[in-house]
């Protein structure tokens, strides 16, 4: 054996041993998880009094003034820690840690589990379960955000944040059974999260083989209380887990465990095609939230607006161009000289739909070219192909969100070095890491020159999806 061959073997044998230990160790805090879930508890009521001091507290006390600042007004800095800070990172939480948010930090969650704890516990209706919720809230939520300047005003911000939050409990206590009925079907962003999870490098892994052994083994095992209503069983993936820890080391079969990351993706995510996530992704995601975040600085829609007001004028619907609607339809605050006349809010509404037509409608004729060049055209082959541009799509979204960070850091005099530079590189990794996973997907499908004429269409796909955000911060 050769010097250079025994360095090699050695060095494996190395990294080997630490991976070992990196696992032991991370199934030791997916089981610390288990053991304390009285303090997950308390520090899930820490947030939730800090979540109703910034959504209540700041809707009832004076606009801010020119000279205020967020570290001296409870209304600068409540906007700051839900829009600058607590939605952007929490999004990124997902990719790296799957939904520990929701499983260890999110208000709503631990009030509408409380509510269910002590509610009706009803039955409950076939239209909860509706498999369109997640898609249908997260596009009339971002829709009526826009209206109404929710990142701007700590009235709609209470307005939707706090309507949110009544409605989980109240879905709690109806239907709840100590269960989060709420999270699992209606919340507005859990179908997000459930998307970008499915790219976290660690989840909750069930092992069958020792679920049957402990089962045949006759030994005791207590009863699971799974609040997101995960069927822990059958588990495969980390999408609709909210990492709580409550199932670690359940019949000596559950483990919080590393896996590649992605691998959900590739692995798992073609074998329930999901069309409502399809639409998520490509509509939503990358369609209503692009056009949503666009409209502020697109010269498109000042010229289409623009173009509507001579019209309207020539008309004599002068009325049009009147802020006539209160704010909590269209944004209205003349002292602040902010205010959406009718136009504005038909402009917007039609901007959004324009863009979320026009991108959604070129990804999915991607998503069919690609899925037509693997072979007989197969909808469930279109609908994995459609879950590689997760990356990008959480990207953008994340792009978009830190996009008023950087604002309200610009506005307290303290500009962030290097923004350009950092978009730069989460675009280009984002991109990439879509890429590889069409790449990797239609490797499952096809060789060869099927799978090259495939990853023509996807990549033209993942182009769209960061030319979109190149145009936002590059070129307007």
């Amino acid at each position: 054996m050769t010097m250079a061959m025994r360095d090699f073997l050695v060095s494996a044998a190395s990294t080997s041993r630490r991976r070992g230990w990196a696992a032991r160790a991370l199934a030791a805090f997916g089981d610390a998880l288990m053991r304390n879930q009285r303090v997950i508890r308390r520090l899930q009521w820490v947030v939730v009094g800090f979540y109703l001091l910034l959504v209540g507290v700041p809707a009832f006390l004076p606009l801010p003034e020119t000279t205020a600042h967020m570290w001296n007004n409870l209304t600068l800095f409540a906007q700051f820690a839900f829009w600058g800070v607590w939605w952007p990172f929490v999004l990124l939480s997902m990719v790296v840690v799957g939904r520990a948010w929701c499983g260890l930090f999110c208000p709503e969650g631990a009030l509408t589990e409380m509510a269910s704890a002590r509610g009706r516990g009803g039955s409950l209706p076939r239209w909860v379960s509706w498999r369109g919720w997640p898609f249908a809230a997260f596009v009339a939520t971002t829709v009526y955000g826009q209206m109404v300047s929710v990142y701007q005003y700590a009235a709609p911000a209470l307005l939707v944040l706090g309507g949110s939050t009544v409605a989980a409990i109240v879905a709690g206590y109806l239907w709840g059974r100590n269960k989060r009925v709420w999270c699992r079907y209606l919340c507005p962003v859990s179908g997000v999260f459930g998307l970008l999870s499915k790219l976290a490098p660690v989840h909750f892994r069930v092992d069958r083989d020792d679920w049957r052994a402990h089962d045949a083994s006759g030994a005791p095992t207590q009863k699971l209380n799974c609040a997101p209503l995960v069927p822990v069983k059958i588990m495969q993936g980390g999408s609709a887990c909210h990492m709580c820890g409550r199932c670690s080391g359940y019949k000596d079969a559950i483990s919080l465990s590393y896996r590649a990351p992605g691998s959900e993706i590739v692995h798992v995510a073609g074998q329930t095609p999901r069309p409502w996530e399809t639409a998520l992704i490509v509509f939503g995601l990358m369609g209503v939230a692009v056009g949503a975040f666009h409209w502020t600085a697109s010269p498109w829609y000042i010229d289409l607006k623009q173009l509507a007001a001579e019209k309207l004028v020539d008309l004599g619907a002068v009325w049009m161009l009147k802020p006539l609607a209160p704010w909590w339809i269209l944004t209205n605050y003349p002292d602040q000289n902010d205010a959406m006349s009718l136009l504005d809010g038909a402009m917007l509404l039609s901007y959004i739909a324009g863009t979320a037509t026009v991108m959604g409608g070129f990804l999915m004729a991607c998503l069919a070219l690609a899925t037509r060049a693997l072979g007989p055209f197969a909808s469930a082959r279109l609908h994995h192909l459609a879950q590689c541009l997760i990356p990008i799509a959480g990207c953008g979204v994340f792009l978009g969100l830190s996009a008023l960070t950087v604002t309200l850091f610009k506005q307290e005099g303290f500009p962030l070095p290097f923004v350009a530079e950092t978009r730069a590189l989460l675009l280009t990794g984002a991109g990439l890491w879509a890429a590889s996973l069409a790449w990797r997907v239609c490797g499952l499908y096809a060789r060869g020159a099927r799978r090259a004429a495939a990853m023509l269409p996807m990549l033209a796909a993942v182009g769209a999806g960061v030319g979109a955000w190149v145009l936002m911060f590059w070129i307007w």
